[in-house]
């Protein structure tokens, strides 16, 4: 019997894959997959809205260190929730050093998320992170490895030193993590370091080790993960550029369609017989979404597919009923639109959006808000004129941006990412008492025909629907995977 899971449930945007989906996904024998995007402030504001089911307090009185928990309820609980016309408190930006409440909250609010995502089941979950976001990496990491993740999933970015960082965590050992900072010298210490017994209030036996599995989207990469990171990668998401959310750029000189899209070429193109090769298990992502997509990635030898859009428009997802319902008629009407937007990001990567009236993907709503930055995860790390880490974002007060080294022309185009996710999930900040956050949903190409997944005569479809309909007339194929054991397992 093959021990790895045939589809992974991507980690879509913040929040989108949340606690409920993943568990959903889990509980049927998949994987499911939270998103480790912003939970620290998910987290905060879930409270400040009351807690509705009380999911959040519960999973705080499991956490294993008391006083650490209390501390975050003590600070954002709100009983009965904040009135609907008041702003949000925001936790502090996050970078390399951080106070100790905000250390505290990103290993309290990641435990949370996979403790909930566990419950009611004894199968692998996991969660996704984007490496360009480390000044997270440490805390956030420790805090779902005590909640017992068994899966790391890490794109955007080249993460190299991550096996490292999950050998030492596994055993409360101190942890580092090289940050990429613009303009940095050799000598200066750009480092981020964790020492987890500087917050642990009790011993604890070694935690589960979880495998690690990158996201890549070249045979130069899969490479260099496998054959150059600092201890075991267990395996490869292997994410072609149909995927949603962040996309690799292309390969060369980037080049626009009549759209405005970035083109891929040839050279963009993945080589699966070198893939299989490299000997290590392997999930296609990207257009593969789809019974026949299942197929074609077994017989091409991967293990499996990893699946968001389809799981994003499905009933337990984070995502806004309202934004859920009018994409999804759009994706029956025949009318749905998805757009590669290659400045939209201010990490420079293209970065597909589903385009939708009111939103952040029309360019009046776009152009209606004011610049602002007041949550920073993808903001740039850059050395300042004294040698220190400062931080700066494209999409943030132009002369502000400017005045941190920032060129004027990296800000055309530019949108906040970071409110713009929270608002797609129902917690947008309120500005000035009655205006939201826009939203900016990000969907993969698949949004055109999610449609299918509807059971006949219903309007709405559940995560289950979307395995029965994956797995249709796959059982042959996932029957002959050879035998893979897993370098760990689910810890009772």
């Amino acid at each position: 019997m093959n021990e790895y899971p045939v589809i992974i449930q991507g980690g879509m945007g913040a929040g989108v894959s949340n606690w409920q989906l993943a568990r959903a996904v889990s509980k049927r024998g998949q994987l499911g997959v939270v998103s480790g995007t912003a939970l620290d402030q998910i987290l905060v504001r879930r409270l400040q809205d009351g807690d509705p089911g009380g999911h959040m307090r519960r999973a705080l009185l499991a956490f294993p260190f008391p006083s650490m928990a209390d501390n975050v309820l003590s600070t954002y609980f709100v009983p009965g929730g904040k009135a609907s016309t008041a702003s949000y408190m925001v936790a502090p930006m996050l970078g390399r050093d951080n106070s100790r409440a905000s250390v505290e909250l990103c290993i309290v609010s990641n435990f949370v998320e996979v403790f909930l995502a566990r419950k009611e089941h004894d199968n692998p979950v996991g969660i996704n992170y984007l490496e360009k976001i480390q000044a997270a990496h440490l805390p956030t990491i420790y805090g779902a490895m005590l909640a017992g993740v068994s899966y790391i999933i890490m794109g955007a970015g080249i993460p190299l030193r991550i096996p490292g960082v999950l050998d030492g965590l596994a055993r409360h050992e101190p942890v580092e993590y090289a940050m990429h900072v613009t303009g940095a010298e050799e000598g200066d210490d750009m480092v981020a370091r964790f020492n987890p017994r500087d917050y642990m209030e009790r011993e604890l036996e070694p935690l589960l080790r979880p495998q690690f599995l990158p996201i890549v989207s070249s045979n130069a990469l899969a490479t260099t993960m496998v054959k150059k990171a600092n201890g075991v990668v267990n395996g490869l998401v292997i994410e072609m550029s149909r995927a949603g959310g962040h996309n690799a750029p292309p390969r060369g000189k980037m080049q626009l369609n009549d759209k405005g899209e970035p083109v891929y070429g040839e050279r963009d193109q993945v080589d699966f017989a070198k893939l299989r090769e490299l000997g290590v298990p392997f999930w296609l992502a990207g257009g593969y979404g789809s019974a026949e997509g299942l197929k074609l990635a077994l017989q091409e030898g991967a293990t499996g597919i990893q699946v968001g859009t389809a799981f994003e428009f499905a009933d337990e997802s984070g995502l806004d009923p309202v934004f859920k319902s009018r994409l999804l008629a759009k994706s029956i009407a025949g009318t749905a639109e998805v757009f590669t937007d290659p400045v939209a990001s201010p990490t420079g990567f293209p970065f597909k959006v589903g385009m939708l009236e009111g939103t952040g993907s029309d360019a009046h709503t776009s152009g209606e808000r004011p610049r602002i930055c007041d949550l920073g995860f993808l903001r740039e790390a850059y050395r300042t004129e004294e040698g220190g880490i400062g931080y700066r974002c494209p999409a943030e007060p132009l002369s502000l941006y400017v005045s941190k080294g920032g060129k004027a022309e990296d800000t055309v185009g530019r949108k906040c990412l970071c409110n713009a996710l929270l608002a797609n999930v129902g917690l947008g900040q309120v500005r000035n008492a009655y205006r939201k956050e826009i939203a900016l949903v990000t969907v993969g190409d698949d949004l055109k025909r999610v449609w299918e997944f509807l059971p006949p005569g219903e309007t709405s479809y559940t995560a289950s629907d979307v395995i029965d309909e994956l797995l249709t007339g796959a059982g042959a194929l996932v029957a002959e995977l050879p035998e893979l054991e897993p370098v760990c397992t689910v810890k009772a």
